[in-house]
């Protein structure tokens, strides 16, 4: 029989854990208020199963988040209202700084992958999980996360042979990638 947890607990656990898991489901929504929508629908599951529940919680939220993503959640439009924020308009304005430059373009393109493959590419080089760690998370075998990631990088490194095309394009002369 699993302890009666406190109310108190979940909102230190969620002080604690909240950004951690909201830099998480911004990634794999695509912008931040779609992760801050993504993060409350999965605490909502949570919510009910709190005062019963066994187990990690944060492996539970960060499951649940990762099969809200692939499961299309909030899809539906979403990719129309990102797109703009892939044209060269929004390209322009850049941080002065390298490497915040190399990370807003990896993050952009990792954002131009379908939800499996991010879902992926984010466990594994965001939160530095091994493959079978991915796995459990994910429930999938082993040999599917392999396979899904390299996909997801080969996809990453198309986009990005085009992303000197597209910047040179907009009149940028950005060549970080």
């Amino acid at each position: 029989m699993a302890a009666d947890r406190s109310t108190d607990e979940l909102e230190r656990f969620l002080a604690e854990r909240a950004d951690h898991l909201l830099r998480t489901a911004a990634l794999l929504a695509g912008s931040k208020d779609a992760g801050e929508d993504l993060l409350q629908t999965a605490v909502e599951r949570l919510l009910p199963r709190w005062r019963r529940f066994e187990g990690d919680p944060e492996a539970y939220l960060r499951r649940t988040l990762y099969n809200l993503a692939t499961d299309g959640y909030r899809r539906a439009g979403r990719w129309r209202q990102r797109e703009p924020v892939l044209r060269c308009e929004l390209q322009q304005t850049y941080d002065t700084t390298g490497e915040i430059d190399l990370r807003d373009a990896l993050v952009r393109l990792l954002l131009q992958l379908p939800v499996r493959q991010r879902a992926v590419l984010v466990l594994r080089y965001w939160e530095q999980l091994t493959d079978a760690e991915t796995a459990v998370v994910l429930g999938w075998p082993e040999g599917t996360v392999k396979s899904t990631a390299y996909r997801g990088l080969m996809r990453m490194r198309e986009l990005a042979g085009s992303w000197h095309d597209n910047t040179a394009a907009c009149g940028t002369g950005r060549q970080s990638l």
